[in-house]
């Protein structure tokens, strides 16, 4: 690949990224493990903790910086952290008019720079992210709730992946065409008519990138690399409780723009206090032309039916089910789900909520086991996984919002049904404010209607139900019917016969969610991995697009043909 390079710290970054970007093209084919972000955290020096901690703690009760930002002169904040540990960090605040001008006029030299050029700053950015992990990891740890583990790969490494992931696709779809063409249409005995042809890559415009509370990295790294590589200035709204690790992102991106000769207010943040209303005012404007949002079914329906003038990429509520018909590893598959469900809290848009278990048991090679004895074993096998308080509170984390609180008490009255495993306080020996609740476990009946609209909507949070079905293909069929209504962005099963298989990977094609079959080792149903797995489909109410496809990026940029008589 090659690019006419003008500005010399873009060059070197095309020479420096080079080999990164071709060998994501690469995996992004291929689909097998990769990544260039090493997910352990030894692996960025025995003192990385240590210096992302004291990073972390040099930004705690003070206005954050970001040098040239548009401001109106206030600062906002309000974020607290699940650890119970104070921030106090500001961030500078700007109304919607004065934010869109100065982005606007920034778009004009990015959309100049080629793909190879944008690619290459990408990378440079998300390469200054990678080696600030251990800050990052603190940064999300204690505004999302998640355990530092988790705070450090999610946020951090697989984070970054996904980002390079929107970024790799993002150059081969604005790539495809050729620059230049030659047409020649013969003419008979006539001269043949020849033209040639120019096909230039047209940014759509400005993007709006909505963050969420639980996974401000994870889930808005692909919205505003995809954007952003695609030649859109990118807006940071981020979630009022989860401000710093976007306000980090938008720092460093700011850096490296500045840095390579262009306008810094091509990625800008748009904070806000706890209740502010910026996201729909600004999600309206017509110099608005992307939104990528992860939330709330109802803020995302809004977004689809009101931001008529622009692309809207949605990630929304679902409800994600288990078929479990039968198995020749039930220990595994106990372990497996108890794990999936005990992760950071149940706080996962891909965690397990509804196990759909024949009523009359399952057949392992243990031998037979009634569908009582499947609950019950599976509560034991939480039990056991969390029952020591330091283990369970790295595995678990803190709840984020006082809604999956309620939602855990509510389980814990008996509100749902009957309780099978009962949620338990876990006092973090780190940090004893923490606020963090172990699985609740709800025994329901697929043929009692109150049941059925228990179970048929979402319970984000530590509360998984255990339904008890007629018949295994009564299990896949409201596996279906769930999907198509309510939209799920995982599904599992568990069997040995290649009969119930095919009736699993047959519902999953028509409901069009990602099935993931007998899983019982070290890869659960909630987690996915980048330029191998698609994290969503696009295809169900549960998100209209996916981490990350063609589709996810083509549609950020149109492509203008010119042609001249040769």
């Amino acid at each position: 690949m090659s690019a006419a390079v003008t500005h010399p710290l873009v060059a070197e970054l095309v020479e420096r990224h080079q080999a990164t970007l071709d060998a994501a093209l690469d995996a992004a084919a291929k689909r097998d493990y990769w990544s260039p972000y090493p997910e352990f955290p030894k692996a960025y020096g025995e003192s990385g903790p240590a210096d992302g901690k004291a990073a972390f703690d040099a930004v705690l009760g003070k206005p954050f910086a970001l040098p040239g930002h548009p401001t109106d002169g206030d600062q906002v904040g309000g974020e607290a952290s699940p650890y119970g540990i104070e921030l106090g960090i500001t961030y500078p605040h700007a109304g919607p008019d004065e934010l869109i001008a100065a982005m606007r006029a920034a778009q004009p030299g990015w959309a100049a720079a080629s793909p190879l050029e944008r690619a290459a700053v990408c990378l440079e950015i998300l390469h200054r992210i990678n080696a600030r992990s251990h800050e990052f990891a603190q940064a999300v740890m204690h505004t999302t709730g998640q355990a530092y583990g988790m705070a450090f790969q999610a946020g951090g490494p697989h984070a970054q992946d996904r980002g390079l992931e929107a970024v790799t696709y993002a150059y081969a779809e604005q790539t495809r065409l050729p620059k230049r063409a030659d047409w020649t249409k013969p003419q008979g005995k006539r001269d043949p008519l020849v033209l040639s042809k120019e096909f230039t890559v047209v940014p759509r415009g400005l993007a709006l990138l909505i963050g969420c509370n639980t996974f401000p990295t994870w889930n808005g790294f692909p919205g505003l690399f995809a954007s952003l590589a695609t030649g859109n200035p990118v807006l940071v709204k981020p979630h009022p409780r989860a401000v710093l690790p976007l306000a980090l992102t938008v720092a460093i991106a700011r850096e490296v723009l500045t840095e390579a000769g262009f306008d810094p207010n091509l990625v800008c943040l748009a904070a806000e206090h706890e209740g502010g209303t910026v996201a729909q005012a600004l999600a309206v404007r017509p110099e608005i032309k992307m939104i990528d949002y992860t939330g709330s079914t109802a803020f995302g329906d809004w977004l689809e039916e009101h931001a008529r003038q622009a692309q809207v990429y949605t990630e929304k509520a679902g409800v994600n089910a288990v078929v479990i018909d039968s198995t020749d590893d039930y220990r595994g598959m106990l372990g497996n789900l108890a794990f999936a469900l005990s992760l950071y809290s149940g706080q996962m848009c891909t965690t397990p909520q509804n196990l759909l278990i024949p009523r009359g048991g399952i057949a392992t090679e243990q031998g037979d086991k009634s569908f009582d004895e499947v609950v019950a074993d599976l509560g034991a096998a939480i039990t056991g996984l969390l029952s020591d308080d330091a283990r369970a509170a790295g595995i678990l984390g803190a709840v984020v919002n006082p809604g999956v609180l309620q939602r855990s008490a509510a389980a814990a009255s008996g509100e749902y049904g009957e309780l099978a495993l009962a949620p338990r306080t876990v006092t973090s020996p780190e940090f004893p404010g923490a606020t963090v609740r172990t699985p609740a476990l709800v025994k329901l009946d697929a043929d009692k209607p109150d049941d059925r609209a228990v179970f048929r909507t979402e319970c984000f949070g530590p509360v998984t139900f255990a339904i008890a079905v007629e018949s295994t293909p009564a299990a896949v069929e409201l596996l279906r019917t769930t999907v198509r209504d309510k939209g799920a962005m995982t599904a599992t099963g568990y069997t040995t016969s290649p009969e119930v298989e095919g009736l699993l990977v047959e519902a999953a094609l028509d409901a069009g969610v990602s099935l993931s079959l007998n899983l019982t080792g070290g890869v659960y149903p909630n987690q996915t991995a980048a330029f191998s797995d698609l994290h969503g489909t696009g295809a169900n109410p549960a998100a209209n697009a996916a981490y990350c496809d063609g589709a996810f990026v083509a549609n950020r940029f149109r492509t203008v043909q010119i042609r001249r008589p040769q």
